[in-house]
């Protein structure tokens, strides 16, 4: 489906870049934020990030970059058959992760407790520090200066584990786009933790006969039948996600019909987001998500690496202020105008694990 829709986002209703730039004569603007953000350094990084596993011990668990993949690939989707703007939707899945710490949401955790007196740390209003400023690609402005409404959507971002900050300068939710990369996000890391939680065998499929979506996949996919442990973990997983997109575009199409919104920034003032599920497919999605907390996610065998994270960012923490000189010059650029303690955040924001440890290892 073609982008068709009042409410998509398109460049002659945006609100364009905070420095002004010529239009590209073979690009749009989105495409360009799109192909920003995949070039940055930030981007590159993601690989070496912890989704759930830290990075090394498997080569077949999601990274934080094959997680942004995924996140884009049912961001597309479901933007080409709600006939919102693809391109758009694309750059805000590629990006909504850029600014997660080394680690994962423990990593994350571990620096908003070292920043608690200087203003905390959160990985979405992170994302939009490297796409405004940490990122210098530009020989005459910081950042990426991508489009508001790209911007809004990294601002926005929302899901279970992701609570946006509010602002004067920015709607209640964001577009239609935004919104879409939201969704897409909540279903990818769900449906794809749950495969890597069967793979790492700290969930087994004994486990899972209680939760309704699952039940309902494997009765219409006949799972049950597939000996094979690989290809029924596989299948399971890509059956969820093929139910929920389905549900989400039919769901949201009713949504967006009844609302008679005519604007993107009427989508984005609405009392509710619109890119929705059904309420019984959020109910048991919602089934999904406190199961993975308290069987994946808190499991005691992941228990030792958070220590150690711990250890390592403590230790950084504490290194890199008492000698910020240790830092690259780059950063260490940044103190006057930033102050310290930001600016070793965000130095240690933007490790790959494996990085990380090794600095950790050297300095120790």
């Amino acid at each position: 489906m073609t982008q068709d829709a009042s409410f998509a986002v398109c460049e002659s209703n945006s609100r364009g870049r905070q420095t002004p730039e010529p239009a590209h004569p073979y690009r749009g603007a989105f495409d360009r934020d799109r192909d920003r953000v995949i070039h940055c350094a930030a981007f590159r990084r993601l690989e070496g990030k912890t989704q759930v596993f830290t990075t090394g011990l498997n080569d077949h668990y999601r990274t934080r970059l094959t997680h942004t993949i995924e996140v884009a690939q049912i961001g597309r989707t479901l933007a080409r058959n709600l006939g919102v703007n693809e391109s758009l939707t694309e750059a805000i899945c590629l990006a909504h992760d850029l600014g997660h710490a080394p680690f994962g949401h423990n990593g994350e955790a571990i620096l908003n407790t070292l920043m608690a007196s200087h203003g905390g740390f959160e990985h979405n209003r992170q994302a939009l520090r490297i796409v405004d400023f940490i990122e210098h690609p530009y020989p005459t402005f910081a950042g990426l200066n991508l489009m508001y409404e790209t911007r809004l959507g990294l601002m926005k971002h929302t899901s279970p584990y992701d609570h946006p900050a509010a602002g004067a300068d920015w709607p209640r939710h964001p577009t239609i786009e935004g919104q879409i990369a939201d969704l897409a996000d909540r279903i990818a890391y769900n449906c794809h933790d749950l495969e890597d939680g069967l793979r790492s065998r700290l969930l087994e499929y004994e486990q899972l006969a209680e939760l309704e979506l699952v039940e309902q996949v494997v009765r219409r996919g006949q799972l049950d039948r597939i000996d094979d442990f690989v290809v029924r973990r596989t299948r399971l997983a890509k059956g969820l996600l093929d139910l929920l997109a389905i549900d989400a575009i039919e769901t949201t199409r009713r949504a967006l019909a009844l609302a008679s919104i005519q604007t993107w920034r009427q989508a984005a003032e609405q009392p509710l987001t619109l890119v929705q599920i059904s309420q019984p497919a959020e109910s048991a999605l919602c089934q999904i998500e406190a199961f993975l907390l308290n069987n994946m996610y808190l499991h005691p065998a992941l228990e030792p690496s958070a220590r150690q994270a711990k250890e390592w960012l403590n230790q950084l923490f504490e290194t890199f202020i008492d000698h910020p000189e240790q830092m690259p010059s780059y950063y260490q650029k940044m103190i006057d105008a930033e102050g310290l303690e930001r600016v070793v955040c965000d130095y240690l924001s933007g490790m790959t694990d494996r990085y990380c440890v090794s600095l950790a290892n050297h300095i120790h």
